[in-house]
């Protein structure tokens, strides 16, 4: 990895990142839908918020532990899913689940890994980890699916649902970036420029999504249109809840209506997230839609945001809005990239770090004391 000293957050991570991998696949990392306006306001949203920090208090003892679906993490940062981790570092998702339960997190398995259910289930410690359903057509397939995760011992299941269709990511197009990469000569020339990169990704083998043996060189947008059921309806997630006995949260939520409904449906949690601005372009913020969905729901089902986190001052103005806790993906592959899984877990460490930091000029010893009254809209006039 990276040497420790040179990494001091989650930029850093994200520089080494860049230096480590051919273009094309950094791109397909760190990349939005079109015009990247979402990707962009994931980050304003943060930076409009201002914090209102409480003096004279006692925070000799700062805690940055809390409970997420009952269970115990030292940090209320998760590994959002990441497809095909593979690309980042030969260890992939085995790699990040390592990392990222090692520092006492969770990871949030995709249905798009490269890695198969039991592997990664396997190389977890502490938490169990989640998985992320993307919801096939096939429903015999799904159920196949089911009791894979089930039988692995997953703890929580994230149905994704604002992905009807694959957005336009124009990056990937651009670079003609597909699954497995072409072997065209601009791919060659990446690939020698980085030849321990391209060494690893050799070693690694063939890619698999989501453990199902689909293979080829497919452009991944063909890949999940083809895939996907685009006919999904609050139907289809009543019919999942009774599919699945444990923890269901629903994934890709952005209106309070939206949250209420899945609430209804049976839905222990509801993901706010606009996919890390890769699918609709020009959408609202995670931050933003925030506080209109934690006050929907209200104690019904936990609430956690996805989408910009790249500070533990993200955190800090997250929980404060209403979320349980937060998930990021592009920071946890940038880690993983520049050091496998010690880049993951060190991904995780920066941010508990700059929390607890946070929190002690706050005024709050633990993550319960973060209220609304602590944060300040610096749009508000």
């Amino acid at each position: 990895m990276t040497r420790r000293r040179r990494v001091h957050n989650i930029t850093d991570l994200r520089r080494a990142a860049r230096r480590a991998l051919p273009r094309s696949v950094f791109e397909f990392i760190d990349g939005g839908a079109e015009d990247e306006v979402t990707l962009a306001r994931n980050r304003g949203g943060f930076a409009d918020l201002a914090l209102v920090p409480r003096v004279l208090r006692d925070v000799g003892d700062v805690d940055t532990s809390t409970t997420v679906l009952g269970q115990r993490v030292e940090v209320p940062f998760l590994a959002a899913p990441t497809g095909l981790a593979t690309f980042a570092h030969p260890s992939g998702e085995v790699g990040v689940v390592r990392g990222v339960h090692g520092a006492g997190s969770i990871y949030l398995l995709s249905g798009a890994s490269a890695r198969t259910p039991e592997e990664v289930a396997a190389a977890a410690t502490g938490a169990r980890p989640w998985f992320q359903l993307y919801l096939w057509r096939d429903r015999g397939r799904v159920r196949e699916l089911l009791a894979r995760v089930r039988e692995a011992g997953f703890a929580a299941l994230a149905l994704t649902a604002d992905v009807p269709v694959s957005g336009r990511r124009e990056r990937d197009l651009r670079n003609g970036f597909t699954i497995p990469p072409r072997l065209g000569p601009g791919t060659i020339a990446q690939g020698l420029a980085k030849p321990r990169w391209s060494r690893g990704f050799l070693r690694a083998g063939g890619l698999s999504v989501g453990g199902g043996g689909v293979k080829g060189a497919v452009a991944f947008a063909s890949r999940v249109n083809a895939q996907m059921d685009p006919a999904l309806t609050w139907e289809t997630l009543e019919w999942l809840r009774g599919e699945w006995p444990r923890s269901l949260l629903v994934k890709g939520v952005l209106h309070p209506d939206d949250a209420r409904r899945a609430v209804a449906a049976g839905a222990d949690g509801i993901l706010v997230s606009n996919h890390g601005g890769r699918q609709l372009d020009a959408a609202i913020s995670s931050i933003a839609a925030l506080p209109a969905i934690a006050d929907a729901v209200g104690d019904d089902a936990e609430v956690l945001l996805d989408g910009g986190v790249r500070r533990g001052t993200d955190i800090v103005k997250a929980l404060a809005l209403g979320a349980r806790a937060c998930l990021g993906g592009r920071p946890v592959l940038y880690g993983l990239a520049a050091g496998g899984e010690a880049g993951a877990r060190r991904a995780v460490e920066l941010l508990r770090d700059e929390l607890s930091t946070s929190m002690a000029l706050m005024g709050c010893a633990g993550v319960a004391e973060l209220t609304r009254d602590h944060i300040h809209d610096g749009r508000a006039r």
